[in-house]
């Protein structure tokens, strides 16, 4: 049996609270920066975090879609007790309305808190939420593409025109400058956009020089059958294919420029060493990898792709967590909600429905003897786990338009996922394992009227649920 119960209770206690600035990009695959081993990405301001801090090299999303995930970070809770499980459309839906937040929680230990760009934890992000001290979030939907940029600062409506990475940026530098006659620590959320389709207008200068490269660190891949059906597929064109990507990089390095100008704020302060840094995204991307673009919704049925489930994961601050380390223990968006209330010492919700846990005795290079070999995540009516030596086990159930084959896959033996291997008779007993912890982790964390299983008799909350796509069994 993997499933193990996670520990809770905060680590060692901190003489005092320190600033925390989370990056969490959206779109961002776990593959994408040069410090997940990328030569043609230049990002020097992620490297710097990885560098002087620490990368975790199984860095899991608990779903492969923007709101949920977002959702499980706020709350700490998995999709199924939160009950948000696809990327929210409609203008009425209640999103995370009354569960309490990490901003919540942080506001109430003293620190000054703000957010700035994507929010997406309901439909629009004009209204400012509970636990923010300030507020600079999108009016309506991602707009990456430059042009027109709505932007709610503080619940008043401000127009911008341009891209997105710099008028975030600013909000994010007027929040670090504002004057703290407290001196509060603060804790300051920045979630840019601009590796999110649409891609076709970042700069020339940037996409310019990744077309002069090799563009070979992504090779585009056949469409394995054993998905279902590609719904979003990568372009047949080998030069369109090579366009995509060079855009793609260039929205990752315009990423890179705002970090590093708040990196450089914060050393201009005095305040860089002080700070727990964490750079992350709400889930992967593919770009050409399986012959697919984006994330989970790319295929009928939704998939569990490593490139779609894995992130980047980046933490520093000196004195605290150990520099020049890679971890590979997998962790996801509500341990990281543990960690960082540990951080602030603040004793993580040891409550059915969030299974997080700290990784701060990780990041000091402590041992963790407990710490689970196993990672789900879900997606609508479909559930993943996956072991820590590569197995992945997806479970499906019957939705409005059908009931898919479940899947089995040995990452050891098939690293690319192109065989279905439920019914290999060498398996079994790995399955029936897997089956097992499955069971055991979504009963215990599941709630009343939340769980995933029942998506298809819940309204819709937007236009393109995977499991209401009109496709073939």
């Amino acid at each position: 049996m993997f499933f193990t119960a996670s520990s809770t209770q905060p680590t060692h206690p901190m003489p005092a609270p320190p600033n925390i600035l989370v990056f969490l990009t959206d779109d961002h695959g776990h593959w994408a920066g040069g410090f997940a081993g990328n030569p043609e990405i230049h990002s020097p301001s992620m490297d710097f975090i990885g560098e002087t801090g620490a990368r975790f090299a199984n860095a899991f999303t608990p779903c492969p879609v923007c709101s949920p995930a977002r959702a499980s970070f706020w709350t700490g809770r998995i999709p199924s007790a939160h009950g948000i499980h696809d990327h929210i459309g409609r203008r009425d839906h209640p999103g995370i309305d009354g569960q309490t937040t990490l901003a919540m929680r942080l506001r109430e230990r003293g620190y000054r808190t703000g957010l700035c760009g994507k929010w997406h934890a309901h439909a629009h992000g004009d209204k400012p939420q509970p636990g923010f001290d300030f507020w600079f979030s999108q009016w309506g939907g991602t707009a990456a593409k430059f042009g027109p940029q709505p932007f709610s600062d503080n619940g008043v409506r401000r127009d911008f025109h341009g891209h997105q990475e710099p008028l975030v940026t600013d909000a994010a530098l007027r929040f670090l400058r504002a004057p703290n006659p407290s001196e509060a620590p603060f804790f300051l959320f920045v979630g840019y956009t601009d590796t999110h389709s649409p891609l076709e207008t970042l700069p020339e200068r940037l996409v310019r020089k990744y077309r002069g490269m090799a563009l070979d660190s992504v090779a585009r891949e056949p469409y394995a059958p054993a998905h279902g059906t590609p719904a979003r597929k990568a372009p047949d064109d080998p030069e369109a294919f090579r366009e995509q990507l060079a855009h793609y990089f260039a929205s990752v390095e315009m990423i890179d420029t705002g970090v590093g100008r708040i990196l450089d704020e914060l050393e201009g302060q005095g305040r860089l060493d002080n700070t727990l840094i964490v750079y992350t995204s709400d889930h992967g991307h593919m770009n050409g990898q399986h012959g697919l673009l984006y994330k989970g919704n790319a295929t009928t049925p939704q998939n569990f792709l490593e490139e779609s489930i894995r992130v980047p994961l980046l933490v520093r601050r000196p004195g605290l967590v150990q520099a020049g380390r890679t971890h590979t223990l997998p962790v996801d968006h509500c341990d990281l909600h543990a960690t960082l209330l540990d951080a602030a010492g603040i004793q993580p919700p040891a409550e059915p429905g969030c299974p997080g846990q700290s990784c701060l005795p990780v990041l000091r290079g402590e041992e963790i003897p407990d710490w689970r070999a196993l990672q789900f995540c879900e997606y609508g009516n479909a559930r993943m786990v996956r072991s820590a030596d590569g197995f992945k086990l997806i479970r499906r159930y019957p939705g409005p338009n059908g009931h898919f084959p479940d899947e089995f896959y040995d990452l050891n033996t098939d690293p690319r996922e192109t065989v279905n291997a439920i019914r290999a008779a060498e398996h079994r007993k790995r399955i029936a394992e897997l089956d097992d912890a499955l069971l055991a982790f979504f009963n215990q964390h599941q709630q009343p009227g939340c769980e995933s299983t029942g998506v298809g008799e819940r309204p819709p909350v937007n236009s393109d649920e995977p499991w209401r796509r009109t496709a073939e069994p």
